[in-house]
């Protein structure tokens, strides 16, 4: 229940940062999803998500 909320809160840090964290570089990785939909763009970071997770859990692992 707890990585599901923390997925769910990387979705809405990525949505509302997508423009920044795409000149980065995230947002582009091969599992991640960008598509327009009823006049929408919707983005779901799924890859960019988990990397971001895993660099996060190795940081708190660490310290």
């Amino acid at each position: 229940m707890r990585w599901l909320l923390v997925f769910l809160a990387a979705f809405l840090i990525f949505n509302g940062l997508q423009g920044w964290l795409r000149k980065v570089g995230l947002g582009r990785l091969p599992g991640d999803l960008h598509f327009r939909w009823r006049g929408r763009e919707v983005w779901l970071p799924f890859a960019s998500s988990l990397l971001l997770s895993l660099i996060a859990g190795f940081i708190g692992w660490v310290l």
